[in-house]
């Protein structure tokens, strides 16, 4: 069953998966595809054409902008935004106002399990990583590695973390670092994390 709440906005041309809820004052556009199970928060602004995968949910008035792509179980936290233009104008060089077709819309790519952490602001284009967590406030201006923790303005890693979300711990040898929940192990080498099956 999919729950969409009287005072939202969803395009009948948008495609909401089985068992997803829309809230309160959201708005879903033209051409957008949710999968199963998504939450869309208060407020919320889902672009045209944007694309999310299963499990994701987006916090009140976060605004995912068109093109974005959300995996499977991206976490979206209030007030996140997603920025689409690399050099915004409201006008052209003459004051004329630009149009839609005036520019060309380039997106933020979240992978599977990647969290934004709230006001965050990820501006594109950039792709978030694998299982990666934004911290909340953080600008992200690059791409961000899988299992990476990223903060700041500019975001920058400063530290691993695993599937569960908690901070990695040093493991047993070079490069080595362990879940301190889960026990799952990983291996580190050249800036890149990953799993040890």
């Amino acid at each position: 069953m999919v729950r969409i709440q009287e005072s939202a906005d969803v395009s009948p041309d948008a495609v909401i998966g089985e068992g997803s809820s829309v809230w309160h004052l959201a708005q879903v556009r033209e051409q957008a595809v949710l999968g199963e199970n998504c939450i869309v928060g208060r407020g919320a602004y889902v672009g045209t054409g944007v694309t999310m995968g299963d499990n994701c949910k987006l916090q009140n008035y976060a605004l995912v902008y068109e093109p974005a792509v959300l995996e499977d179980g991206v976490f979206v936290g209030p007030a996140v935004v997603f920025t689409n233009d690399h050099f915004p104008r409201s006008v052209d060089p003459e004051g004329n106002l630009k149009r839609g077709d005036d520019w060309e819309a380039v997106g933020v790519t979240c992978r599977t399990g990647s969290s934004i952490g709230a006001r965050a602001v990820c501006v594109a284009p950039v792709t978030i990583g694998r299982w990666a967590m934004v911290a909340a406030g953080a600008v992200v201006t690059k791409d961000v590695p899988d299992f990476a923790l990223v903060a700041g303005v500019p975001a920058k890693r400063i530290r691993w973390v695993g599937r569960v979300g908690v901070p990695l711990e040093p493991g047993e040898g070079e490069g080595a670092w362990v879940c301190p929940e889960s026990g799952q192990k990983y291996q580190e080498q050249d800036d890149i994390l990953v799993e040890v099956s």
